[in-house]
């Protein structure tokens, strides 16, 4: 029978990770190899070859889904196109403006972030329209196109318009798209009533001038990665993830690639989702360690959504998957601070030049370094023996830290851990707080590179009882890849009363909202990809009049075409959430949302073999944890039969990541080739 294989690659800033699974689920191969900062496709293109030479033919690959941080990271380094935006007149500080709030209300001299666009790239344009969507002062064309040869003339390669109310009336917008395109068809060009037609001005404009900022970088990447994996004879469509853990045709990202800033630790969450889901476990705290953060995401049966993430100095409005970065990952630096603190991160040694054991140019101790020292790692099994470990150059970096804090490598190496330790559970307790949880009810699920050897100190940290490693946990967003779904999001402002609503009114809007996304899905479909049905989530923002925010209530059919059904379900939601209600009073819908999403036929399949007894240990050896030697017992998981139990301290190693067990928690496989560690009583 003919084998056909989906492959799923993640990008990530220090390693690029790939997963490929055949026809019935089967795990096939797992890589990871070092990232290529200024060519992303290049790791992407050396992970093909890689598979030819592991037996994989390239040519049979049907599906190809991969995430990249390549938008964010443009972002966070500044480093897009020239961008100009074009205003409503009178509005031209809208990105200066902000929301005029402290982001550390502690601080009242904080710096001001920078706009993406510079004032004197902002124009403003002779038009106007109302907030219900009327025409005041008509487009004028040779303003528009005035302001715009200026702006080329500054070297702009790229454009935003975004004008007053263009989510009630696209009609301004179109128009000057239109005739820009016909006077500088190589401008790349996005519109805010295409990227985001919601009300509030700021956060709409924001998007698209991101939009325009990264659209010209992602593009070109998108346009090499296209024309080189044919070179290996992958005729599959392309497919990118998106911030909201679906994923849509390369080409589509690279027209909108605000949709995808946030795509690989949504990668993560969704592949999390879907290996709870398997494990029959509801509640979890995702625990994604990579070399530079650490991403912490609730899942309670499903993932947590959010239309208020951050990245780097911006909000961003479009829906995401609620991730979270916290504290430090496995290339976080480590140094001493003017007072004599040691500290941890936040910057990362990256790929290149790495922690110093990688023997690539790096010379300071970073977490990796002191957990080769301490004896958690294995020199020569890092990457299941295809990269090297260098332990005197880790010692001598630890060793030269520990001079400035009077410390020798192995307490220098303790201490980098537990400052680690304590940054994530310095931001990861109040994160919890304000999500109104109580991490104690819920399962640590770990993966990333260094999820798993820093997992159990995490968990010890914040009394977390279990932990879940999945299987292949350092290719988990890659996974994740493999098991999306096609997704995308709808909005419109309604902000209307429930009073104000015409009959049927609710209902017509959301059928509105539904046609794009069946829509939308169709010429996704079209792209070659194969769907095995289609579903619609309807939700709604909504407020008591005259509440300055608003709160997202799920809708099901017969609650959107019953206004006074959906007002019921608010009250209540509003009670659950703040403890109280005000039924008499009136109802704002403020906007109406559709998630459409097309089901791919998803099944990955990696159980731990059924035998009896205990693996034998490949080897015991000696670490240092806690201060204490201790003779620890080391095992290939690969050897590990489900159901056999082994206490810490205990070392497990596989090919993308280390499993730490230390004393006081013991495990054992599942059926699904889980790892399930317990708190020992």
């Amino acid at each position: 029978m003919e084998t056909n294989y989906r492959l799923g690659i993640d990008i990530g800033g220090t390693f690029t990770d790939a997963i490929v699974t055949d026809g019935q689920g089967q795990v096939v191969v797992t890589l990871k190899t070092p990232s290529v900062a200024d060519a992303p496709e290049q790791a992407i293109f050396h992970t093909l070859e890689q598979l030819q030479s592991r037996g994989v033919d390239t040519r049979k690959i049907e599906l190809f889904v991969h995430g990249t941080t390549l938008g964010v990271n443009t972002l966070i380094e500044r480093s897009g196109a020239v961008t100009g935006l074009l205003v409503t007149k009178g509005f031209r500080d809208v990105l200066e403006i902000r929301r005029l709030r402290l982001e550390n209300t502690t601080n009242l001299y904080g710096d001001k972030t920078q706009p993406l666009v510079p004032r004197q790239l902002v124009k403003e344009i002779d038009e106007r329209q109302l907030a219900d969507g009327r025409v005041l002062t008509e487009l004028d064309p040779e303003d528009l196109v005035q302001a715009v040869d200026e702006l080329v003339q500054e070297g702009v390669t790229a454009l935003a318009i975004s004008f007053l109310h263009s989510y009630a009336n696209s009609g301004h917008e179109q128009l000057a798209e239109q005739l820009i395109r016909e006077r500088y068809p190589q401008l790349f060009i996005c519109r805010s009533s295409a990227i985001w037609p919601q009300q509030r001005e700021y956060e709409r404009t924001l998007a698209t001038v991101m939009n325009a900022y990264v659209g010209e970088r992602m593009g070109s990447y998108f346009n090499r990665l296209q024309a080189g994996i044919g070179q290996y004879g992958v005729a599959a469509t392309l497919l990118s993830t998106m911030s909201n853990g679906g994923m849509m045709t390369a080409a589509r990202a690279a027209a909108e690639p605000v949709r995808t800033l946030l795509s690989g630790p949504a990668s993560g969450v969704i592949g999390a989702t879907y290996i709870a889901e398997q494990a029959g476990i509801s509640q979890v705290v995702t625990f994604d360690m990579g070399g530079t953060s650490v991403d912490v995401a609730l899942i309670d049966k499903a993932p947590a959504y959010s239309t208020e993430n951050q990245v780097g100095d911006f909000p961003v409005i479009i829906p995401a998957v609620d991730v979270t970065a916290i504290g430090a990952g496995g290339g976080s630096i480590a140094w001493v601070d003017s007072v004599g603190v040691l500290k941890v991160g936040p910057r990362s040694a990256g790929a290149k030049p790495g922690p110093a054991c990688y023997n690539r140019g790096g010379e300071q101790a970073t977490t990796t370094d002191a957990y080769l020292h301490l004896g958690i790692l294995q020199a020569d099994r890092f990457l299941g023996g295809q990269m090297r470990l260098f332990p005197e150059l880790a010692e001598h970096a630890l060793t030269r830290l520990g001079d400035q804090l009077g410390l020798n490598a192995t307490q220098t190496a303790q201490a980098i851990l537990d400052v680690a330790t304590a940054n994530m559970y310095a931001q990861f307790s109040p994160l919890m707080a304000r999500k109104g949880v109580d991490p104690r009810d819920f399962t640590l699920l770990a993966y990333g590179g260094a999820g798993p050897m820093h997992a159990f100190l995490m968990a010890r940290e914040v009394g977390i009882r279990r932990v879940l490693i999945p299987p292949s946990p350092g290719t988990l967003c890659a996974m994740g890849c493999t098991v999306a779904n096609l997704r995308n999001d709808f909005v419109f402002t309604l902000h209307k009363s429930s009073r104000g609503l015409a009959a049927g009114e609710l209902k017509t809007q959301f059928s509105a909202l539904e046609q794009q996304g069946r829509h939308w899905i169709g010429e996704e479909a079209r792209g070659g990809v194969k769907l095995g049905g289609t579903y619609v989530i309807y939700s709604a923002d909504m407020r008591y009049e005259g509440q300055a925010f608003d709160l997202e209530v799920m809708l099901s059919d017969s609650e959107i075409s019953a206004p006074e059904e959906a007002k019921d379900k608010f009250h209540r939601q509003y009670e659950s959430v703040f403890g109280i209600s005000q039924p008499e009073a009136e109802v704002m819908f403020v906007n109406l949302r559709t998630s459409i999403v097309g089901l791919l036929p998803s099944k990955i399949t990696a159980a731990l073999p059924q035998a009896e007894g205990i693996g034998k240990p490949v080897e015991t050896r000696r670490i240092t944890f806690d201060g204490l030697e201790y003779q620890a017992k080391v095992l290939s998981r690969e050897h590990l039969t489900a159901d056999e139990e082994i206490s810490g301290p205990a070392i497990l190693e596989e090919y993308d990541t280390t499993v730490f067990i230390p004393p006081g928690y013991t495990i054992h496989g599942d059926a699904n080739g889980n790892i399930i560690g317990e708190a020992d009583q």
